[in-house]
């Protein structure tokens, strides 16, 4: 039987009316979004232990449990929720395994994290549920995708579903993603985002115009996160090649090229060692962004690679934001991972935002 949602909210000045666990949680970066909206967060769930930091410090009141989720129940989870409230299962599983860029889908260590997911959902209940991932996996992952379905439809959850962009919700970088609310207590949409036409969306000049410039292997000395990847002889050559605002390739001389690049099966990777344009959002932040040969992750005018303070603005977080113990050396590889991993939190915030008020709803109506 679904529970009332009169019965289940606390709606008072101290309190959030609903109570989130977070899996799969990362650096934070869903969890932080849902914050922002008014969600108090009571957990994040990772097997990552390099994630506990960022999560930490940025939302309080939180906890952090390195849990394997394929080794625990339902139970396990069910005991972090806030007693009485409205109750959110949230979570991005790992995208790894759907991504177009991932050979060997199905063998994936990762594939049925999901189905673990359905299983917490199964074993709880949850009033809520919302599920973000790329958009492979209505395709590539369809199989297990239809499963998680499957479930939250035989525990008479309402659903919505579909395949966003990030632009749309003021995130400063081309980016598509499937998101997914679920509701036991009425039915839910997906909020349209308040950014919806190209003359309204945030740029990289947005985002990072701002920051101090920092050369190829440089750092900002008032934050470590801003500090520029270190390009090789040949490297600093190609993108001092490379026009600013926009650049290619196209713009080398021949023996700048590499040897891929001269076949005609090369030619569609154009926009590896590219520069941003100034003016339109960057392209998707991945956890290699920080290097210029793993996309167009030049910096629009500067000759060097952005840095991983500017791919976390470019991801919407703010610039506060701390993803590493100020007291130990910087793993600039796991920073990058945890970056490009993130729910943007803009687009968590969105998110939010319309859980609440579906449960407000819910509760005028008598739902």
């Amino acid at each position: 039987m679904k529970r009332s949602a009169r019965t289940l909210l606390v709606d008072s000045p101290e309190t959030s009316p609903i109570s989130a666990v977070d899996l799969f949680c990362g650096a934070g970066g869903l969890s932080y979004g849902l914050n922002r909206a008014g969600i108090r967060v009571e957990a994040g769930i990772d097997i990552d232990e390099q994630a506990e930091h960022a999560f930490h410090a940025n939302n309080p009141g939180a906890r952090f449990y390195r849990w394997d989720v394929s080794r625990k129940y339902s139970s396990s989870v069910e005991k972090l929720f806030r007693p009485g409230a409205v109750r959110l299962l949230a979570g991005c599983a790992p995208c790894k395994p759907f991504s177009k860029l991932t050979n060997g889908v199905g063998e994936h260590e990762d594939w049925d994290l999901l189905d673990y997911f359905g299983r917490f959902v199964r074993g709880i209940l949850p009033e809520l549920v919302t599920m973000e991932n790329v958009p492979e996996l209505a395709d590539r992952g369809a199989e297990v995708f239809e499963r998680f379905l499957g479930v939250l439809r035989s525990c008479e959850y309402a659903i919505d579903w579909k395949v966003v962009r990030c632009e749309d919700y003021g995130i400063p970088q081309s980016r598509r993603r499937l998101v997914l609310l679920a509701s036991r207590i009425g039915d839910i949409q997906i909020p349209r985002g308040r950014y919806r036409y190209p003359a309204m969306w945030r740029t990289v000049r947005d985002a990072i115009g701002d920051l101090p410039s920092v050369a190829s292997g440089e750092e900002d000395p008032d934050d470590p996160l801003h500090v520029a990847v270190r390009l090789t002889r040949v490297n600093q050559q190609r993108i001092r090649a490379t026009r600013h605002d926009g650049g290619t390739q196209k713009d080398w001389p021949k023996r700048l090229l590499l040897k891929c690049h001269k076949r005609s099966t090369g030619k569609s990777y154009s926009s590896i060692y590219g520069r941003m344009w100034w003016d339109r959002p960057a392209p998707t932040m991945t956890t290699l962004c920080t290097g210029i040969g793993n996309g167009r992750f030049g910096h629009p005018e500067q000759d060097r690679a952005i840095t991983l303070r500017e791919a976390a603005l470019l991801q919407s977080f703010p610039r506060s934001y701390g993803f590493w113990p100020s007291d130990q050396r910087l793993n600039r590889s796991a920073i990058g991972r945890m970056i490009g991993n993130a729910v943007p939190p803009r687009l968590a915030q969105a998110l939010g935002q319309a859980l609440l008020s579906h449960v407000r709803m819910a509760v005028t109506t008598g739902a």
